[in-house]
């Protein structure tokens, strides 16, 4: 007997302003890029194509000129300009971003504030801000491959991206060079793939991989078959993810690039035929980010089987409030894109204007949480300076909420020792920024504040 097709109701979409506390099922399916002056006259076809949307990638500020023309004053060129002179990270953006940004007020635009810098909202780094401040390279035993939790591990697989992120918690080895930082090179190589494969394997404990970089949607179709068959042949190796940006801001991948698709596909499979679980982890941070060619890519990832998560990053001016981190979950919720983690913001270099107060993102978890079901509710997540790993937000020793210092313990990763986090200086009050300035204060506070968690006071 067959079945009949089910019956497809339109729910919402057609809709321009749809009702109370369905917002999250209107997605964009308009010509949106149309508004850039150097896309006005590419059709859809080619527009939803990977290979443009890669190629025509914006990589300077002069490009950006080029393609967006007077959309922007000569001004806000320049300003750009001049935030990049203080970057960690150089400019790479898809078309797909760039048509998203709102160009009438790009200062306000929070796609163009995760992506471009502009010097006049800049402020100064934290004195504790330090490269790699997760300590991602102490504790890698071989090159590109961190081994910090027990049993698992980050594989630093290559160090490119098709989009370049500010806030990347790897400017110490993704992208290129740039004024600020000389970059620790993790490119694709067979030779120190295999001596990571090597030490994968000869570890027992170890039974769930992270695949990152750079982003795995840079690898071809063959060395996603090669890095998926060589983990799932690793008898201890249980689970693994592929970790990517790509579906938040080039989705057409998902859906021209048919070789990447399947060979993402055929690990997957592989894997549960072997009855291991492969899955994709993404990043989006802001509901403008998913539309309806996102929401084309998540169908065919759920009819294929594969499993989506998401984990994004608290910022300030980006999703820093409830209404915008709740309409965030709930638009993943409903592409089938599991709302994973929210982390609060690294201590990145020269992106100090992002970065929340652990108080304010709180607040922000207290209102997102029983918006929907609980599996679809994201935890919120310090990943502590150091290397002592994630932390729920909520579980820390002390938190003094005047010198912006908060002291976390990791007694599986670093049994007996404890972790930093701060909160931005320009949050705090005037007196104590002050303080913040002075070595000799900034010493005092954190280690009044470390007094008191191992008092077992906080």
């Amino acid at each position: 007997m067959e079945l009949a097709e089910p019956e497809v109701v339109d729910d919402c979409r057609w809709l321009e302003k749809p009702p109370a506390g369905l917002e999250h099922r209107t997605l964009r399916r308009d010509e949106f890029w149309r508004g850039i002056p150097a896309y006005e006259k590419i059709d859809a076809e080619a527009f939803h194509s990977h290979v443009f949307q890669t190629r025509s990638s914006i990589t300077s500020v002069d490009r950006l000129a080029r393609v967006l023309g007077n959309r922007v004053p000569e001004a806000f060129y320049e300003d750009v300009r001049k935030g990049l002179r203080r970057s960690p990270m150089s400019i790479r953006i898809s078309p797909y971003i760039l048509s998203l940004i709102d160009w009438d007020d790009p200062y306000g635009d929070p796609l163009r504030t995760q992506f471009l810098p502009v010097a006049s909202q800049q402020l100064p780094d934290h004195p504790e801000l330090y490269l790699d401040a997760l300590n991602e390279q102490g504790d890698a035993p071989v090159p590109g491959l961190t081994h910090r939790y027990p049993d698992r591990a980050l594989f630093l697989a290559l160090d490119t991206c098709p989009v370049y992120c500010r806030f990347c918690t790897r400017s110490y080895a993704v992208g290129l060079d740039t004024e600020e930082v000389e970059k620790v090179h993790l490119g694709v190589s067979r030779e120190r793939w295999e001596r990571v494969f090597a030490y994968i394997a000869s570890r027992p404990e170890l039974e769930d991989i992270v695949v990152s970089g750079g982003d795995v949607y840079n690898l071809k179709a063959e060395q996603m078959w090669l890095l998926g068959e060589t983990l799932l042949k690793i008898n201890q190796i249980r689970r693994f993810r592929f970790a990517t940006k790509g579906p938040a801001v080039i989705p057409q991948k998902l859906l021209t690039d048919r070789a990447w698709t399947d060979a993402l596909t055929g690990v997957v499979e592989m894997g549960r035929r072997m009855h291991k679980e492969v899955v994709l982890h993404t990043h989006f941070n802001h509901p403008a980010e998913i539309t309806g060619v996102t929401q084309d890519a998540m169908d065919l990832l759920m009819e294929r089987g594969i499993t989506v998560r998401n984990q994004a990053v608290l910022q300030r001016g980006v999703n820093d409030d409830a209404a915008t981190m709740n309409l965030l979950v709930k638009r993943l919720s409903y592409v089938n894109v599991q709302p994973y983690y929210v982390f609060f913001h690294d201590l990145v270099q020269g992106v100090e204007d992002l970065r929340t107060s652990l108080e304010a993102g709180l607040q922000v978890e207290k209102r997102v949480r029983g918006t929907t079901a609980g599996f679809n509710t994201p935890t919120f997540i310090v990943d502590t300076l150091g290397g002592g790993g994630k932390r729920d937000a909520h579980s820390y020793e002390y938190y003094n909420r005047e010198t912006g210092v908060a002291v976390y313990t990791s007694p599986v990763v670093r049994p007996g020792a404890y972790f930093f986090y701060f909160d931005p200086i320009d949050c705090l009050d005037g007196e104590v920024r002050s303080r913040w300035a002075d070595a000799v204060w900034r010493r005092q506070m954190m280690e009044e504040a470390l007094a008191v968690a191992k008092q077992g006071m906080g």
